[in-house]
């Protein structure tokens, strides 16, 4: 049986798989849901090719549902913060989610012209599945990167039923890579992009917890992309339709959207911390954060279960009326920075090095990672490790 460290569930590698090196130790599955209780589900659309023809396609998009405590767990309050390096995207919901430092819903990640249906379609799951939940207002996190080059994005292709059917289809264990769910249109570096993730296991004391994170890559230009350490992309250079057109924003451009999860007990101005060292783990494959570029993170805690959840009393209060939450101290907080740095670098290589080539709307064309170029320049360079040699 596969490692599924390195290889996906559709068997081809991750970036661990072509010997690229990283530090740290990862969970059993290198994935988000190595996180006890957090579940990722997919609704990918393909379908049709050629020309463009707008409410008819070709469609090339998805829907990503994120469910920190798996479907069982809705409605019960995680700990969050979250983080934006360039506001240039979407990610509703932020307000209440900064007010309250909570997050209780399923986090959907979709196209940017799909926010709106997959709002709703987490309103409509909760309604059917938790109603409980329902009573009073619903303010679920949506977030979006835009993929227009590949899809025929102004069509209304998305339905709040994908969103409910990501939700209903979200499982533990490996996770899907590349042109899967919401990153099914993506490219990243312009290679083609889309979901990755990864983890990395912390010791505190005598405990042991796991930082995972999921990102939906969009983002980047070709020149800049760094593998361990080494700049390969203007190596990399032949075979970009991206850069050989002037249909779209300059070099870089795009998006990307990072979910962040622990069960670390952390406070949510610890977890928006975490969401703030995201980008750290972005620039280590090279990116310089274009101003076309909406970089949105959101990190959230699954400790503490049973506090914040007093958001709508009912009752007078009384005097054993208050909430208690168990924190890794503040001067203890550095290993979880390295995690996510090193878990979200991890992720967007995944990304790419397992989505294959996609061609879209109007003969757009993705083309993939060469892996077997981007194995030469690493061992050119001396730090490709033999997979068999792989920490994890």
């Amino acid at each position: 049986m596969a490692d599924p460290r390195t290889t996906s569930p559709t068997g081809r590698p991750r970036a661990r798989g072509l010997g690229i090196p990283f530090p740290g130790g990862t969970g059993p599955v290198n994935a988000i849901t190595d996180v006890p209780g957090v579940e990722v589900g997919y609704t990918t659309l393909v379908s049709g090719e050629g020309p463009l023809r707008v409410g008819s396609g070709p469609v090339r998009t998805g829907v990503t549902a994120l469910l920190p405590r798996g479907r069982a767990g809705v409605g019960v309050p995680c700990a969050a913060g979250w983080y934006s390096l360039n506001g240039n995207g979407e990610m509703t919901g932020t307000a209440w989610l900064q007010e309250t430092g909570s997050l209780a819903l399923p986090v959907v990640i979709t196209n940017t012209h799909a926010v709106g249906p997959c709002h709703r379609g987490v309103i409509d799951w909760v309604v059917a599945h938790a109603p409980e939940h329902a009573r009073q207002w619903l303010l679920p996190v949506v977030a979006e990167t835009w993929d227009g080059y590949l899809n025929d994005i102004n069509g209304s292709h998305v339905q709040p039923a994908h969103a409910v059917a990501a939700i209903d289809g979200a499982a533990p264990g490996p996770v899907a890579e590349g042109a899967v769910g919401g990153g099914t249109g993506m490219n990243c570096y312009e290679f083609k992009g889309g979901s990755g993730t990864a983890s990395r296991v912390v010791g505190h004391g005598t405990a042991t917890y796991t930082v995972g994170a999921f990102v939906q890559a969009n983002f980047g230009s070709r020149a800049e992309l760094t593998v361990a350490g080494v700049p390969v992309g203007r190596a990399l250079a032949a075979d970009n339709p991206l850069a050989d057109t002037d249909w779209f924003a300059p070099p870089g451009a795009g998006s990307v959207i990072v979910v962040v999860a622990t069960d670390a007990p952390l406070l949510p101005g610890q977890c928006t911390a975490l969401a703030r060292r995201v980008p750290l783990g972005l620039a280590r494959t090279g990116t310089t954060g274009s101003h076309f570029s909406g970089d949105i993170f959101l990190a959230f805690s699954t400790a503490n279960t049973g506090a914040l959840t007093s958001l709508f009393p009912l009752a007078p209060a009384t005097d054993d009326d208050y909430e208690s939450l168990r924190f890794v101290p503040w001067g203890r907080m550095d290993p979880f920075y390295e995690a996510v740095v090193h878990a979200v670098e991890e992720a967007v290589l995944n990304a790419v090095v397992a989505a294959e080539p996609m061609t879209g709307r109007d003969g757009h064309r993705s083309p993939g990672l060469p892996h077997a170029d981007l194995v030469a320049l690493l061992d050119a360079a001396g730090v490709r490790k033999p997979t068999e040699d792989l920490p994890g």
